[in-house]
């Protein structure tokens, strides 16, 4: 099917393009949620009667999401899960999981915005995109954890998963040491 973008579709093209896209990705998707409309001549002649207050809108909303990136590129946000010792999580950070803390912080955000290629997984400093509108996207920080504590570590540059195993392996050497010890005692 062949359809006008209303506005710019990432990986598919800008306001204005003429594009031909699969019949179920145009009727479930992109007509409507307004992003389309099906290119036959009326429709080509509403756009272009409409073509001046579209951009304007298009134009109004990406300085109004250009405001909003400016404060939010580079936060970091905080995520409490419960993990094992290694540091992997009972469950996964998702996109929804990511807009909540967001709203949480101050700032309205869908979870369609959060684009992650895969769920997080680990605790850990992770690095997620948001797109605040088709031609602005900021990058933010989340911050997984087990504790509040754990995340104001992480925050500070200390690996909690390495730090645990250490003492892991710390406490096993003692041990070792404190059997050997108590075996030279009794000669």
């Amino acid at each position: 099917m062949e359809v006008i973008l209303l506005e710019r579709v990432a990986k598919l093209g800008q306001m204005g393009d003429k594009v031909r896209v699969r019949d179920g990705y145009a009727r479930n998707f992109l007509l409507p949620q307004g992003k389309a409309l099906r290119a036959n001549k009326a429709n080509l002649a509403k756009f272009e009667a409409e073509r001046a207050q579209l951009e304007a809108r298009n134009l109004e909303r990406r300085k109004d999401a250009e405001a909003v990136a400016g404060k939010l590129n580079g936060q970091t946000f905080v995520v409490i899960r419960s993990a094992s010792e290694t540091g992997q999580l009972y469950g996964s950070v998702s996109p929804r999981d990511i807009a909540e803390v967001a709203t949480a912080g101050g700032f309205t955000i869908g979870r369609g915005q959060v684009h992650l290629a895969t769920p997080i997984k680990t605790i850990g400093l992770h690095s997620v995109a948001i797109a605040l509108h088709p031609e602005v996207e900021v990058s933010v920080s989340i911050n997984v954890a087990r504790s509040a504590d754990e995340a104001e570590r992480q925050a500070a540059g200390e690996d909690l998963t390495a730090r645990e195993q250490d003492v892991f392996e710390f406490e096993e050497e003692e041990a070792e040491d404190g059997e050997d010890e108590g075996e030279g005692d009794d000669a």
